[in-house]
């Protein structure tokens, strides 16, 4: 299990510097009650919280930090809304590599934890990720440290970080094994919008290499209150928007452009479209996932499955299509979530007499 058997997908990196944790083939999994319900007769869930940190920026973070061992490069400068930055932690703890990470203002405790845990220096910057002019010179302050000697800066997103977002690309190299017969759509979630352009990337590179007759359609799926892309792609704009982010979840809170425009540029050409939908609905799917396929997702890895449920309800995919959905983080990387997944039912204590009296009860019906 790595995705160095895709390495030929990767920005090349020498075998002797690749560095793994066992990150990459994640399960691929058929809806059994929430599809059918919808309508989706082959709705599937690509489990990237089976990644080893518990987010598919594993991806990012395997092929990011290989390119620093290659450089000789000894310390990581990082941004993060929380599954990035700890994702880099962990294979800088593995490559002995020190990682300093600024986490935007918002970003979930459970994850500033995991970061913490791998030994990595963080601190909290206030209003980054939610005012796009705070975020956008917060990168600027992040790019002139990463560019000192020694030092790499690694920030999931095409724009900062092409080499370390080209390990994100395997993700379509696996679907296309696990789904040989075809696929039709992909839901994606977006922030900044690198996956999306990692998964159109991997299918455009399958295509031209003769492995897939066509490239599926890349849907770019965001939260309402964090319409950069999805907004911009469905109304046949040319450029993402830069915006002052409502939303409350976590991960896609990513008020500047970051990858919007090549997620426009390249999901358009695969007749992928953009999808908005409401953080209510989101905690609603998060907890549908849970109940009832028992995949246990933050709310952004909800996110694509909201998407694809909005499209079904809107007529916008066929319901004979083969559906995609990429569930991208652990439900444990966000606690709060989980306050509210569990809201409405209680662990309460009994004595063993209770427990003893429902199993005689049971026994004599």
């Amino acid at each position: 299990m790595s995705i160095w058997r895709f390495a030929d997908a990767i920005e090349d990196v020498p075998a002797d510097s690749r560095i793994s944790l066992g990150e990459g083939d994640t399960p691929l999994i058929r809806s059994r009650q929430i599809g059918p319900a919808a309508g989706l007769k082959n709705l599937y869930f690509k489990l990237e919280m089976a990644n080893p940190c518990g987010s598919f920026k594993d991806r990012f973070a395997a092929a990011a930090i290989s390119h620093m061992i290659a450089a000789g490069q000894t310390e990581c400068i990082a941004t993060s809304s929380g599954n990035t930055g700890a994702a880099l932690a962990a294979y800088c703890a593995a490559a002995g590599i020190r990682c300093r990470i600024a986490i935007v203002e918002t970003a979930p405790f459970g994850k500033v934890k995991q970061m913490l845990a791998y030994g990595a220096d963080i601190f909290r910057v206030n209003g980054f990720g939610l005012d796009a002019d705070i975020t956008s010179n917060a990168f600027a302050a992040l790019q002139k440290l990463g560019s000192q000697p020694g030092r790499a800066l690694q920030i999931s997103g095409y724009v900062f970080s092409p080499k370390g977002m080209s390990g994100c690309q395997t993700v379509s190299h696996e679907l296309a094994e696990q789904l040989p017969d075809g696929i039709d759509h992909v839901f994606c979630p977006a922030g900044g919008g690198g996956l999306c352009v990692g998964a159109a990337r991997g299918f455009h590179t399958l295509v031209s290499r003769g492995v897939l007759e066509r490239s599926p359609a890349v849907e770019v799926v965001q939260p309402e209150g964090n319409n950069t892309i999805a907004g911009p792609l469905a109304e046949g704009q040319p450029q993402a928007q830069p915006i002052t982010c409502t939303s409350k979840i976590s991960g896609l809170q990513v008020a500047s452009v970051v990858d919007g425009d090549l997620a426009i540029e390249e999901c358009r050409p695969t007749g992928g479209t953009g999808h908005l939908v409401t953080d209510e609905f989101i905690w609603e799917v998060q907890k549908r996932l849970a109940r009832e396929e028992g995949i246990f997702s933050e709310p952004a890895g909800a996110v694509a499955l909201a998407g694809a449920l909005s499209a079904a309800r809107a007529g916008r995919v066929d319901p004979d299509a083969t559906i995609v959905c990429l569930v991208t983080g652990s439900g444990f990387k966000d606690e709060a979530s989980l306050d509210r997944m569990i809201a409405d039912v209680d662990c309460p204590m009994i004595d063993v007499g209770q427990l003893q009296e429902e199993a005689e009860v049971s026994g004599e019906s």
